[in-house]
């Protein structure tokens, strides 16, 4: 098939017809990367070979995807299981800086993106191979975050980006799949896009795309059940923290990429952590989608509430703003700018102190933290109690309040001589 696109390459970085005899196709076993084993070779006339990173996909068959590549047509399958590393590089800095875009979003796509294109980098020198591809849309983010990184990585690699090229909208790719024998699991009636990994699951396309639209979520969500399906019964667990990072579960260690499993299966029983968020993609405009990232929600509101127990107010307020920073230069694809090296060390600096243990109810959707214990908590009973027997001076208090509101009755004592003379 050829391409009828009006698509002009102007990049220095992405690789044009001729140049180059093999492609190293990132690959997911979707629908896109799919029709794209067969779409390269016919319209570049080169040799295709995938790469699937495991990053924990719940869904996927990681073997059937590596043999559903090979009988495609690709000249070779490879599979790189990076789970743990993808938990302990990236997923314990998430805590740690409290990963969330825009309310509800915990990033798990764009930290994924991270992974997978240092690997590719690699893989692509290990191989010789000068050129990849990718199967991310002109519109959206992931296109920025591969070739970005990726060039980053290794300014001598060139891209493709068959979607950006090839004219075929999804129901032309899903009708091209099926005139080619391409098995993919989408259908007309059924077009979401789905990208999972061990930090969440991501969802778009079909009704989703229309914000004026009531998404069914029984169709759409693969990992939580529906409120109406969850337990009666609130779930109770205790996770332990060192320096930020989950390290037990009830009292038992885990590693921390089998915690994130393990909380996710409870996590969605209960119907915790499904967001439907409208963004703001890096691209500039909006868009929804649907979310389900149950560990992270956990994890993250459980950290968020042990750092604030052993925090001044100025460190949390500070923290706050590094985290939002953090958050949207990760969306952005600004992994690699050394911004996010100082910030990481700032927030690798605070999270020192974070230590303890946070014991969380699950239910019905929700995550409430009932209690926490630290051996760096800044609370103070003795201070804090109302009881009689305590530290607390209260003769102090008057004093403190004359002072603490001396600027506040200034300012109103001259904003009302002002207005009167306004007045006269």
């Amino acid at each position: 098939m050829k391409s009828k696109s009006k698509y002009l390459k102007v990049a220095s970085y992405e690789a044009k017809k001729g140049e180059f005899d093999t492609c190293l196709l990132l690959y997911s076993g979707g629908l896109d990367t799919s029709v794209m084993i067969k779409w390269i070779k016919e319209e570049y006339q080169c040799h295709v070979i995938t790469l699937t990173v495991d990053l924990g996909q719940s869904f996927d068959d990681i073997n059937a995807i590596k043999q559903k590549a090979l009988k495609l047509g690709a000249k070779k399958a490879i599979v790189v299981d990076a789970k743990d590393d993808f938990a302990d590089k990236l997923l314990g800095k998430a805590i740690k800086a409290n990963a969330d875009y825009q309310g509800g979003y915990a990033l798990s796509t764009p930290l994924g993106r991270i992974m997978i294109s240092e690997i590719a980098v690699d893989v692509a020198n290990e191989l010789g191979c000068g050129v990849i591809a990718h199967g991310a849309t002109g519109k959206g983010n992931d296109q920025v975050r591969f070739e970005s990184y990726i060039t980053t990585l290794d300014s001598n690699l060139k891209i493709i980006a068959p979607v950006r090229e090839w004219s075929m909208g999804r129901d032309e790719e899903i009708q091209y799949a099926i005139d080619h024998d391409i098995p993919v699991k989408q259908t007309v009636e059924s077009p979401y896009s789905y990208d999972e990994n061990l930090w969440g699951n991501t969802c778009e396309g079909g009704e989703i795309e229309d914000p004026t639209q009531t998404v069914n979520l029984k169709n759409v969500l693969l990992w939580s059940s529906q409120l109406e399906d969850t337990p009666e019964k609130p779930h109770y667990i205790t996770i332990g923290f060192h320096e930020g990072v989950p390290v037990s579960l009830g009292g038992k260690k885990y590693k921390l990429s089998t915690m994130i499993d393990e909380l996710n299966a409870v996590g969605s029983s209960h119907g915790v952590g499904v967001a439907q968020l409208i963004e703001d993609r890096l691209i500039g405009m909006k868009v929804r989608g649907i979310y389900e990232n149950p560990a992270a929600t956990i994890l993250i509101s459980a950290h968020k509430k042990l750092e604030m127990i052993v925090s001044t107010r100025q460190e949390n307020e500070f923290k706050l703003i590094v985290d939002n920073k953090w958050a949207y230069l990760t969306y952005a694809a600004q992994w690699y700018d050394p911004i996010v090296g100082n910030l990481n060390s700032y927030i690798e600096n605070q999270n020192k102190k974070v230590n303890g243990l946070v014991t969380v109810k699950l239910h019905k959707g929700s995550v409430t933290i009932v209690s926490i214990e630290s051996e760096f908590t800044l609370f103070d009973k003795e201070a804090a109690t109302f009881n009689k027997e305590n530290i607390f001076n209260q003769n102090a208090a008057a004093g403190f309040t004359e002072f603490h509101t001396l600027a506040q009755k200034t300012a109103h004592s001259k904003a009302m001589t002002y207005n009167r003379g306004l007045d006269g």
